[in-house]
């Protein structure tokens, strides 16, 4: 009525369109003072929606929209009222749909399964049942509990998931007898969390309903950390959500190659496990396996960055291309910025130019991520986006696993770095750090030494998903920091760079404030510099075997392996990250080579006393 209206008001004087709306609000007042009953409105509705099918094929696609639009706004609380939602549910998923003749139990069909609703008179949900091709019905809970919440929505997913379980090619037979084979044992002597961490295939959720079966692979401390509260979340059986974590979802899908597939279980009770319940899987052979265009997949709610190097590991486990085109390569760090930065709803775009800040508890920190940082070959490292993973024999999914934790481990260091946080880059107190790759598993964190004015870095090595190896360097006249091993328990805790460089610098401050006699250093390099006062020689030269003190205070000998040792020591930041070096020259212009000389041998003769 009101498309009839602005059309008829186009092109006409403006007393005209006057004459003409007040003539069509006229007639509105009279339709609407003939007092129809509801119950009469209600019956037109329906029998126009009933209609729908015809006057879609004729065209009229916005209408139908329109009408499915008020068949979603109606409140179902009869037995009409459900079973004309449930009809309307299958239409939009491209099912079949009748009623028992009773009118109590709806039946939602397609060539490969059948859905069964069964209501009370009053329409109130009793049971649903699920019948896959040549299956007796099996009650399906999760359905269940959407339709006693009313929650159609998801409802609908349900069945469009069932609906994309048997979409292959191929004959029905085929089709309904390749997803059924895919089986795993879940560990039962474990809990949930070392189940995902180290189970052979994570934390297994079995498919039900339309809902794929779901591998849990993968979860980081910060998401066992509740949002609202920042309380740590204990794991158990009943409250590990599907959304939680890493997770895949096991599935089979259509291709251009053909493989054998399974059609019927590849493990046996009497096959063996390992500490790990892997079993021991049945080879694919002729009798077990049919020939199909299609092939099994892992995939991922959202593409995985992973290396160029990881590509060719997996490539080398399944023994099948992980592409069928050439990916396209950018560098790593920008993929996992990209995928951190999708994790937030927010919808404004951040200009970051790979700088990002992190507001701690008493520290604020910057972070560089230098994505083109070369490797030793001269290249940077590059990466790809993966959103599924290609597999034809079940024994293969515990290994692949293994390779994606790996890669997920390093990622979620790196993308602890990605935050969202804006902080001015003349803030005081702010604190630079660099975040340099040195290979797929490998990378550099460089600062500032927290007491000396001298670059230091951390390497980490991320050897697997629960494993982090660091290494600290630092000149030999730095103060010291913190050793390796509190490095690398504070990250294998946390997961996070900026977490573990705040601990670092912590860690250095109770260490100064626990040695009064670095302060007498400090002052004595100082006082050294200032009178200009450089030894003969320094150590590793010919002339110096001997920092002089009284014998019986602990003279300080230099033995040519010492010397040796030295010079290796001081020859790391040049050999190994050329990034992390520092110069001998101080902002004076001053040769500072006899002051460190000097500050080494004054902190080796403090603690060796």
């Amino acid at each position: 009525m009101v498309a009839c209206l602005q059309s008829q008001l186009l092109g006409e004087t403006e007393s005209e369109k006057l004459s003409k709306m007040s003539s069509l609000l006229e007639r509105l007042h009279a339709k609407f003072n003939q007092n129809r009953p509801w119950s009469e409105t209600i019956k037109l509705v329906r029998q126009v929606m009933e209609k729908r099918v015809v006057m879609s094929s004729g065209g009229h696609q916005h209408l139908v929209s329109c009408l499915e639009t008020l068949q979603k706004a109606l409140k179902v609380t009869s037995l009409p009222a459900m079973t004309d939602r449930l009809e309307s549910i299958a239409r939009q998923n491209g099912l079949g749909s009748h009623l028992s003749a009773s009118g109590t139990e709806c039946y939602i069909t397609s060539d490969m399964f059948y859905v069964e609703v069964q209501l009370d008179p009053a329409g109130q949900l009793c049971d649903v049942k699920v019948a896959h091709h040549g299956e007796n019905p099996v009650s399906c809970p999760e359905l269940v509990q959407q339709l006693r919440e009313k929650n159609f929505d998801e409802f609908s997913k349900h069945l469009k998931g069932l609906v994309n379980l048997y979409n292959l090619p191929g004959d029905n037979e085929a089709s309904q007898s390749g997803p059924y084979h895919l089986s795993y044992r879940k560990a039962t002597n474990a809990g949930p969390l070392d189940k995902i961490l180290h189970g052979s295939v994570g934390y297994l959720t079995p498919r039900s309903g339309g809902h794929l079966m779901n591998l849990k692979y993968y979860v980081s401390p910060s998401d066992l950390l509740d949002d609202k509260t920042a309380s740590p979340i204990i794991l158990h059986e009943n409250n590990v959500s599907r959304s939680l974590g890493m997770n895949a979802s096991v599935t089979i899908e259509g291709t251009s190659a053909m493989y054998k597939l399974p059609i019927a279980p590849l493990i046996m009770g009497s096959h063996p496990v390992d500490n790990k319940w892997t079993p021991s899987f049945s080879s694919i052979t002729s009798a077990n396996s049919v020939d199909l265009p299609a092939c099994f997949f892992l995939k991922f709610p959202q593409p995985i960055p992973v290396s160029r190097a990881f590509v060719q590991k997996l490539q080398s486990c399944t023994g099948i291309p992980l592409f069928e085109t050439q990916p396209t390569y950018a560098p790593l760090y920008e993929l996992i910025t990209q995928f951190e930065l999708s994790k937030d709803p927010d919808p404004i775009p951040l200009n970051h130019n790979m700088r990002f800040y992190a507001a701690l508890p008493g520290q604020q920190h910057c972070y560089f991520l230098n994505k083109d940082a070369p490797l030793p070959d001269g290249r940077s490292l590059q990466g790809t986006l993966v959103s599924k993973i290609t597999f034809q024999h079940p024994g293969r999914v515990p290994l692949i696993l293994n390779l994606i934790r790996h890669q997920v481990a390093y990622n979620t260091l790196i993308g602890s770095c990605v935050k969202r946080t804006i902080l001015k880059e003349d803030s005081p107190g702010l604190l630079q750090f660099e975040v340099c790759p040195l290979s797929e598993s490998r990378f550099s964190v460089s600062f500032q030494h927290p007491v000396n004015d001298s670059l230091v870095c951390v390497v980490m090595d991320v050897q697997d998903s629960t494993h982090v190896s660091c290494k600290l360097y630092k000149g030999l006249s730095d103060a010291l920091i913190c050793t390796d091993d509190f490095i690398a328990k504070v990250v294998q805790r946390c997961m996070s760079i900026p977490v573990t460089m705040r601990a670092i610098r912590r860690k250095a401050e109770t260490i100064q404030a626990d040695t009064p006699a670095l302060s007498l250093i400090a002052e004595t390099v100082e006082d050294m510099v200032k009178k200009n006062l450089p030894p003969a020689s320094s150590p590793g030269e010919p002339g110096l075997n001997c920092f002089t003190l009284p014998e019986n205070q602990g003279a300080l000998h230099f033995s040519t392996g010492w010397r040796r040792r030295g010079r290796i020591n001081q020859a790391w930041d040049t050999s190994l990250l050329s990034r992390c070096t520092h110069s001998s020259v101080s902002k004076e212009g001053k040769d500072m080579k006899s002051t460190s000389t000097y500050l080494l041998l004054l902190v080796s003769y403090v603690f060796s006393v």
